[in-house]
């Protein structure tokens, strides 16, 4: 009985954590109660409008929408302190969509990464090492903003699970590219006479190669298992996760820019080798972090459409375009020409 009376108190703090002051506060609760008491009669059920049931919202997901309104407007009359509600801002919906600003953002973002791939794939040559690498990113960001779009729309277990672990896969694979190309781990073209310390040194690579690709795999499938087996939702350590794939991401392009490069960006030439256009890299670690910063300033949504996530969304999509940008200039360095195994 103590052991579960225990386990009771824990969920109860666990509870109490993963919600917001607005849905826990007693005039919410009594509102949804009432609401759900006069419209969601089972023997007389509301018929919603079309656009929201097709975006799955219940009767009882209305009235919690509508007493989440009705006392946001009550506090912004009364001066009060805009509350939260299951983590996220009142926001007024569009069409069903819960987010609609994130959503178009999303969708704005997914249009660059289209077009990104359009231009990887019409730009790069067909025999470049790292074009396949780039242009499966862009199918991977693609649908990464794909669920972007649908998790705003409709805030569910299953959307936010594939939000989530689309995005992770997206940034795993941004540092698996990044590493096979700083350290060329591509598949390089032979010389016709392949010498045997030059068989050897490819064999490494491919080993180093095939060893990389394991490991990024594991660690994915590692990381959605945790968060699929487990009986909550592990916010902080998908966090943690994605974060610590973004620095080492940013870490690798950021010594790519730096005047003498702990590795060599070209096999063909020295570390100290450093084309004009290495500082866009340098450019694209600062605007990505100080996007991402805007996550930090957390505010209330202006006219309950747009808050600092929705401008995180906006601002991601043209730093996307001017990486594309960047990594088809990269590909289309001359040096490229000459390495060969």
């Amino acid at each position: 009985m103590r052991k579960n009376t225990l386990i009771s108190v824990i969920f109860s703090i666990l509870g109490t954590s993963l919600a917001s002051s607005g849905d826990r506060s007693p005039d919410f609760g009594k509102c949804v109660a009432l609401c759900q008491l006069d419209q969601c009669n089972p023997s007389q059920p509301i018929n919603l409008p079309l656009a929201l049931r097709l975006t799955r919202w219940t009767c009882a997901d209305d009235c919690k929408y509508t007493c989440m309104h009705d006392i946001t407007t009550r506090d912004s009359q009364k001066g009060s302190n805009i509350q939260q509600y299951y983590g996220k801002w009142p926001f007024w919906r569009l069409a069903g969509m819960q987010e609609p600003a994130s959503v178009a953002f999303s969708l704005l973002n997914l249009w660059a990464h289209v077009r990104g791939a359009l231009k990887v794939r019409e730009k790069i040559p067909k025999t470049h090492p790292m074009k396949s690498y780039y242009f499966t990113w862009s199918l991977v960001s693609i649908n990464a903003w794909f669920w972007s779009s649908v998790f705003h729309t409709r805030d569910l277990p299953v959307t936010e699970k594939m939000d989530y672990f689309s995005a992770a896969l997206a940034i795993m694979y941004a540092l698996y590219y990044t590493a096979i190309r700083m350290f060329h781990l591509y598949p390089r073209p032979r010389h016709p006479r392949i010498t045997t310390p030059a068989k050897a040194t490819m064999q490494q690579t491919n080993f180093a190669s095939k060893a990389w690709s394991f490991l990024c795999i594991f660690a994915y499938l590692a990381h959605i298992s945790y968060l699929t087996l487990l009986p909550r939702f592990d916010y902080t350590y998908n966090m943690a996760f994605n974060l610590v794939l973004g620095l080492g991401h940013n870490t690798l392009w950021l010594m790519y820019s730096l005047p003498t490069s702990p590795f060599r960006r070209f096999l063909s030439q020295p570390k100290s080798y450093r084309p004009l256009f290495s500082s866009k890299a340098a450019v694209f670690v600062g605007l990505t972090t100080a996007a991402t910063a805007l996550e930090l300033f957390d505010f209330p949504p202006w006219g309950g459409i747009i808050d600092a996530h929705a401008l995180w969304h906006l601002v991601t999509a043209p730093i996307a375009l001017f990486w594309y940008n960047f990594l088809i200039q990269d590909s289309l360095e001359p040096n490229w020409r000459e390495q060969r195994i």
